[in-house]
């Protein structure tokens, strides 16, 4: 659909997440050169817009991951500059990246979620002086940020103020979620279409009470064991999680390719957590890894596949 045109690959920007959207970007650029694509690499500063005209580019691949280019900002821009670009759209994008505006979505379309609770600095004092409203273990997370940046498992009353600390100085709301133990899922979805499961197992750090899929476990190598084919785990709750993550990418309006976090208890039950609406696409990334292994899609195809989803979304 692209070929012979040029593609501009938007990665980097001044996010927390910029290490890793450089990777995903160089992954995707690299891919792209592979496949015969003409590709210019942009990081995103005050001058791309101007640059996108420079460069004549004629179709954006968004790398970006975190705020400014995952919350529906460049999506904004893009569309005013009417260039066609991959992923969701504006209010996708900020509903996606949004955690308590897509729980609150999730809820109210009968997707189960973890009951929570927001937290902000006016609510800071009380809220540390009363406690977990869950008691602990309790997740505390930033409400606008990915790649697991500021998130806790609070597993005791003395951490339970520093946690709150830690989210709100990554974001102007804490969202406190209830724990739910369980085994970690993710889900990948190409447009509607789900692509395949994939398990993933944190191992516990020293020190740590409880191992969970943070920062330092997506992106060091060795911290994480990774099955796309879990044992215990049958058709159903392969099914159930499919369908799941499909719907929940049709609540916030996901577009493109999307990867959907979820927790299984120990009854089997399925609890939504996020949807993550630029999924990471390096050597460790969760999506490239269930396309292979469930749909016997390599990396450059699915890259490829991702750049033909790519459209304006306002008036087309």
């Amino acid at each position: 659909m692209w070929r012979n045109k040029r593609v501009g690959v938007l990665l980097g920007g001044p996010s927390s997440e910029r290490e890793i959207s450089l990777k995903t970007g160089g992954a995707i650029v690299a891919a792209l050169r592979e496949k015969g694509y003409e590709v210019v690499e942009l990081d995103l500063d005050e001058n791309t817009a101007t640059r996108l005209r420079e460069e004549k580019i004629d179709v954006v691949f968004n790398a970006l991951h975190g705020k400014w280019g995952e919350d529906g900002c460049v999506q904004g821009m893009l569309e005013v500059l009417r260039v066609p670009y991959t992923g969701s759209g504006v209010t996708g994008s900020a509903v996606g990246m949004d955690k308590v505006v897509s729980k609150s979505l999730f809820a109210a379309l009968g997707l189960d979620t973890p009951d929570y609770q927001v937290v902000t600095a006016e609510n800071l004092e009380e809220s540390a002086a009363a406690g977990s409203p869950f008691g602990y273990p309790v997740v505390t997370k930033p409400a606008a940020e990915g790649s697991s940046v500021g998130i806790s498992i609070v597993t005791e009353a003395g951490q339970w103020r520093p946690a709150l600390e830690l989210a709100l100085a990554n974001d102007e709301r804490c969202l406190v979620e209830r724990y739910v133990a369980g085994r970690e899922l993710s889900v990948a979805v190409l447009g509607v279409e789900p692509l395949g499961i994939v398990e993933v197992r944190p191992k516990q750090m020293e020190g740590e009470a409880i191992s969970f899929y943070d920062y330092k476990h997506k992106y060091t190598k060795g911290m994480t064991e990774y099955f796309t084919k879990p044992e215990g785990i049958d058709k159903d709750v392969v099914q159930r999680s499919e369908q799941i993550a499909v719907a929940a990418c049709r609540a916030i309006l996901a577009e493109g390719i999307c990867r959907v976090d979820l927790i299984l208890d120990e009854d089997k039950n399925l609890w939504l957590l996020e949807v993550n609406t630029i999924p990471g696409m390096t050597e460790l990334s969760l999506v490239p890894m269930i396309a292979r292994d469930w749909r016997g899609i390599d990396f450059a195809d699915l890259v490829e596949k991702t750049l033909n989803t790519a459209r304006c979304k306002v008036g087309a």
